[in-house]
């Protein structure tokens, strides 16, 4: 319960920082402010703190709190471990996600997912296709593999929510970490079809290997992103050397 409070109070401040209601410069409210604000351990408070810094959104400041340090143009986090849905709601993106197809198949038919997830061949798998749309223009696709033997009641209905609320909610899994992959690459007819059409004909590919808390490999996703509305952003900051 811990670490999805903490958890929880990130997505909270992120939220409020990039929806502007904490803006650049501004600071927010003290250590002890947030613990009798959630009512949670001051170790809480500063593993979310720690997170909002390692993520862009502050900088702690001895003697000044946490600053927020956030630039609007750092949207659309591709290196972070976040759902879809999570960043339509921080960002209040007008987005409709519509599922394409819902199937179960076999690994032995898609050799880049039994590599990458580490499968044998007779793994049964859902594969999900969603279109994720702004009014009636599509820009991104989701295709995503996942392990039916970890939520075999997965469902079409709950792809069209969120399947990563499913999977820690419902199910009471840790998702961890990912490992990404960025690529831009001609589309395809039948990505061509679901763009409906695209100038230039490329997409931006990002292909993330997911991992549970205890390193399992449990989601294989290739999001593809219309390319005129593509923007890789991220926030770098430098390790601290020992001299």
């Amino acid at each position: 319960m811990n670490s999805n409070k903490y958890r929880m109070i990130y997505q909270e401040l992120s939220g409020k920082i990039i929806s502007g209601e904490y803006q650049q410069h501004d600071q927010l409210p003290s250590e002890n402010l947030l613990v009798k604000q959630y009512q949670v351990s001051r170790e809480t408070v500063r593993k979310a703190l720690s997170l909002l810094q390692t993520n862009g959104f502050i900088q702690k400041l001895k003697g000044k709190g946490s600053v927020v340090i956030y630039n609007e143009s750092m949207n659309f986090p591709v290196s972070q471990l976040i759902s879809f849905e999570e960043i339509k709601e921080s960002l209040n993106m007008d987005y409709v996600t519509h599922v394409e197809s819902f199937d179960k198949v076999h690994a032995s038919d898609y050799p880049a997912v039994m590599t990458a997830l580490k499968i044998s061949g007779n793994t049964e798998l859902f594969k999900v296709v969603r279109t994720r749309r702004k009014g009636e223009t599509v820009n991104i696709i989701d295709t995503d593999y996942f392990l039916v033997e970890l939520m075999p009641t997965l469902t079409k209905e709950i792809a069209e929510q969120s399947i990563y609320s499913y999977i820690e909610n419902q199910l009471g899994l840790v998702i961890s970490f990912s490992n990404k992959a960025i690529t831009f690459e001609p589309m395809t007819t039948a990505e061509l079809e679901l763009f409906n059409g695209a100038s230039p004909p490329y997409a931006a590919t990002v292909r993330s290997i997911v991992h549970l808390s205890n390193a399992v490999a449990f989601q294989y996703n290739i999001s593809k992103h219309r390319a005129s509305e593509f923007k890789f952003v991220d926030f770098s900051r430098r390790p601290t050397i020992k001299k």
